[in-house]
């Protein structure tokens, strides 16, 4: 017959079931979706929202096209010859990397940006008047400008439209009040925002004059050079280092469960196999002991009256030897002599006496009251001259 589970393990037990719960529940809840579901114009995806599709067809035009996994600190030195792609990004840059963009615009570079979230990375941009729309929204341009060239209409799913203008900015298609897509001078750079990532993306690059216009947002009308394109992905979560990598895999939980594991093996193990000590017995010849056996026994038996008539009639027996006095004095007589003798005139022991000669006879008294007079007895006892013999015991 198999001894039942003892309490303490049954504790580790049920302690180690609720991690292991928690944790499971905690990746169910906190791990990224699934690519059936990413919705992101990544140049990975290809999902209707994604935009694999134009990075592929970049590459087979032989366009200079290249992923971008690095941080924007890191961007060329040289930058008027780059177009950057920034289509939807969904992580928020750093204060050093918001400096870096700003810095490669204005010495020349260019970049797309698509979607609402242009001042995370732009703080000196137009808030966006966040209204997206499910449907499709065809839309001409305001005013002839350089892609519009072989276009006529184009389509958006639009994230937001652009807020003030300032002196800098010049919507190029839309409405005055709802432009999708405005050209932004800065610096010797330009930043090109659309209003979405539709004319990119996988379901969106085939409808209108889509093609046309995003191939047209690729090239640099003054030397009728196309840009080296860098399509970010460091914004959609895809980092260069191994750490970045492992992090959105479940690797991070597993070792993380795997250490819960072998921690509670290891309190297991240390609990059963550990060195015993065994703890040291106190001496039945203390006097603590005999102390603490004796206030137990008078705890239990309600006996509080019994403490006092002990403290005293040592008392009695104390001061009766300091004055020379025989033991059948009264209690007023010895309290008397005390006052004259002593000189404890203002003790009022006569008085002490009285009640602790009361309290010894009472059935029941409060133990307040009982430690009271016992305190007082003790400390009259202390002032006295003569102590009691104190025996020691044969160890």
């Amino acid at each position: 017959m198999f001894a039942g589970i003892a309490a303490s393990d049954r504790k580790i037990l049920m302690i180690g079931g609720g991690l292991l719960l928690l944790m499971l529940t905690a990746s169910a809840v906190l791990a990224p979706p699934g690519e059936e579901t990413n919705s992101t114009p990544s140049s990975y995806s290809r999902q209707p929202g994604g935009a694999e599709a134009a990075y592929l067809l970049l590459s087979r035009l032989h366009y200079s096209v290249r992923r971008w996994e690095n941080p924007p600190t890191e961007l060329s030195a040289d930058p008027k010859k780059v177009l950057f792609i920034l289509a939807e990004p969904f992580q928020s840059p750093s204060e050093k990397e918001k400096k870096a963009l700003a810095s490669f615009v204005e010495h020349g570079g260019h970049i797309l940006f698509t979607g609402a979230k242009i001042r995370a990375f732009f703080p000196d941009a137009s808030e966006p008047k966040t209204q997206e729309i499910d449907s499709l929204e065809t839309y001409r341009p305001v005013i002839p400008n350089r892609l519009a060239r072989g276009t006529r209409t184009i389509s958006f799913r639009p994230r937001a439209y652009w807020g003030s203008f300032g002196a800098s900015q010049l919507a190029l298609y839309g409405e005055p009040d709802f432009a999708t897509v405005v050209s932004w001078s800065l610096g010797h750079g330009e930043i090109l925002w659309w209003a979405g990532s539709t004319p990119l993306t996988n379901a969106g690059i085939s409808k209108d004059d889509n093609l046309p216009f995003f191939l047209n947002a690729l090239s640099d009308w003054s030397s009728g050079k196309t840009y080296e394109i860098y399509w970010d992905e460091y914004f959609h979560g895809q980092r260069s280092s191994l750490w970045s990598y492992v992090a959105k895999t479940s690797l991070v939980w597993g070792l993380l469960q795997i250490g819960v594991i072998a921690l509670a093996l290891l309190f297991t193990f240390s609990r059963r196999s550990g060195p015993i000590y065994v703890p040291a017995e106190v001496s039945r010849l203390s006097p603590l002991e005999y102390v603490e056996t004796l206030g137990g026994l008078y705890e239990r038996a309600g006996a509080a009256s019994s403490a006092v008539a002990i403290s005293y009639q040592r008392f009695r027996s104390l001061l009766t030897r300091q004055l020379g006095l025989p033991s059948t004095t009264t209690d007023q007589e010895l309290g008397q002599a005390a006052e004259e003798r002593l000189g404890w005139k203002e003790s009022g022991i006569r008085d002490l006496l009285q009640q602790a000669a009361n309290a010894s006879h009472a059935g029941k008294l409060p133990r307040g009251e009982a430690l009271d007079l016992v305190q007082r007895l003790e400390q009259q006892a202390a002032r006295l001259s003569i102590r009691p013999a104190i025996r020691k015991e044969k160890m």
